[in-house]
């Protein structure tokens, strides 16, 4: 069979039949689980507001896309991964068989140095997941087997695998040791601030001009270490800190590592349930509780932040209009995180049938809030201008279950690291009136969740 037969055969076919059974355990904790897959492909999602969490270890399967067919490659391999799957235990919709990863901002992405080994869609069935749900833990095991081989044969094999699997975590629960970071030897941030100046400048020279009305611009910030960069410590500051965002980790090769706790929701999808969220806008938090209402209500009447959310508000509405069956976006109001306030706007909508997560995710990105409106003009400015490639920085990242279902969210506050370096990202949305210091700024406050979370609990030099 030459390559392109092989290619359009159907994946189970070519990869053997999905087998995915679930128990519950105990005496071991989310850490616990990820500690213990140390120099292993890991990955790991939470969000706080529904008390859920996932963590997975090892690879069962890859999957890959390019170009802009990269959402409809991922969708049809995932369909084809879980439609004949076999998936066993109680409590298998969370439990059960789970892809994570990501998209790259662009179609055209080429990865260079810092993203070496991340294609422009990138998904990992992990062989062991762990769900943490309310206090429960729930231990996943995937394998693919041929497909004249019966599944429930094997099923008594894999809860033994799970038992003693779950029976190592009990027995190494705590006893690992809070890993610490490795010192912190420099930051250095590429982009001085009289290349920033032009390129707000030029996009504000185009807005006037009538060319486009908004523009996101980003610019990065490089973190060396004594040693290799120690990702738990990151994820416990994140936790800590910032336990209202969507916290992430994608590890498809060993300390090569995507991961943030990013406040953005690009789409969560439950049946033809969506939620998702329209956020712009930014000012820090006050000194006190009056300076803090001050600021917040300061952002609230702020004609340029205003007009900024609205842009985003009105092209959600927009790509989400023909999906739905209704939709409805609740006013502005205010997300207030540890260092930083937004604008949001909580969107809900009953979708048409059909839709997976996937056809959501390449409707929304990049949405107005990390690209720009038109969104292809902005783009092209962003790629003209940007002297950084921004790799995942601002796509979409998270997980998709066996019925399709999933939740992205935007991947700002982010960073990726490599062996003993870093690099962390931090953007601006340009309008009319921007000004490129108080942009500059804003890029400053942005950038300092992250660094706080590499700066916490670190080895002394």
């Amino acid at each position: 069979m030459d390559s392109t037969a092989w290619r359009k055969t159907p994946f189970h076919q070519r990869y053997g039949r999905l087998l995915s059974c679930s128990i519950p355990c105990q005496g071991f904790t989310l850490t616990d689980f990820l500690a213990a897959a140390e120099g292993q492909p890991r990955c790991y999602w939470e969000s706080q507001s529904e008390s859920v969490a996932f963590a997975g270890a090892g690879t069962v399967v890859e999957l890959m896309g390019w170009g802009e067919e990269r959402y409809d490659r991922i969708e049809r391999d995932a369909r084809e991964l879980f439609a004949d799957a076999h998936i066993a235990g109680a409590d298998a919709e969370l439990a059960g068989p789970r892809l994570f990863g990501g998209f790259a901002f662009r179609a055209d992405f080429t990865p260079d140095n810092t993203w070496a080994i991340y294609s422009p869609a990138f998904f990992v069935l992990p062989h062991y997941q762990c769900l943490s749900r309310g206090g429960d833990i729930w231990l996943t095991i995937n394998t693919q087997i041929p497909l004249d081989e019966s599944p429930a044969a094997l099923i008594p094999d894999l809860q033994t695998a799970l038992r003693d699997k779950a029976a190592q975590l009990r027995a190494g629960a705590g006893r690992r040791g809070e890993a610490r970071q490795s010192a912190l030897l420099g930051v250095d941030y590429p982009m001085r601030k009289a290349v920033w100046r032009r390129m707000v400048t030029q996009a504000t020279n185009r807005i006037e001009a009538g060319e486009l009305k908004k523009v996101v611009l980003a610019r990065a910030a490089e973190l060396r270490f004594a040693g290799r960069v120690q990702l738990l410590p990151v994820l416990r500051h994140l936790a800590a800190h910032y336990s209202e965002c969507y916290r992430f980790l994608f590890e498809p090769r060993p300390r090569y590592a995507f991961y943030g706790a990013s406040p953005e929701l690009l789409a969560s999808l439950r049946g033809h349930r969506l939620e998702s969220v329209a956020l712009a806008g930014s000012i820090g938090r006050g000194i006190n509780p009056a300076a803090d209402r001050q600021l917040g209500r300061q952002l609230l009447q702020s004609p340029k932040d205003r007009q900024e959310h609205q842009i985003v508000v009105d092209k959600m509405w927009e790509r989400l209009t023909p999906l739905s069956r209704s939709l409805s976006i609740a006013p502005a109001g205010l997300l207030q995180l540890s260092n930083i306030q937004h604008l949001q706007a909580a969107i809900r909508a009953e979708l048409r049938p059909g839709h997976g997560i996937l056809r959501l995710v390449a409707a929304l990105h990049p949405t107005p809030a990390l690209g720009g409106d038109p969104r292809e003009i902005a783009m092209d400015m962003i790629r003209a201008l940007e002297p950084i490639p921004r790799g995942w920085y601002g796509a979409p990242v998270g997980w998709i279950d066996a019925r399709l279902n999933g939740e992205f969210a935007v991947a700002i506050r982010s960073a990726v690291a490599q062996e003993s370096r870093a690099w962390i990202y931090a953007g601006a949305g340009i309008v009319a009136d921007s000004q490129p210091q108080s942009e500059w700024d804003e890029t400053e406050l942005k950038f300092r969740p992250m660094l706080d979370a590499h700066a916490s609990g670190q080895h002394m030099s």
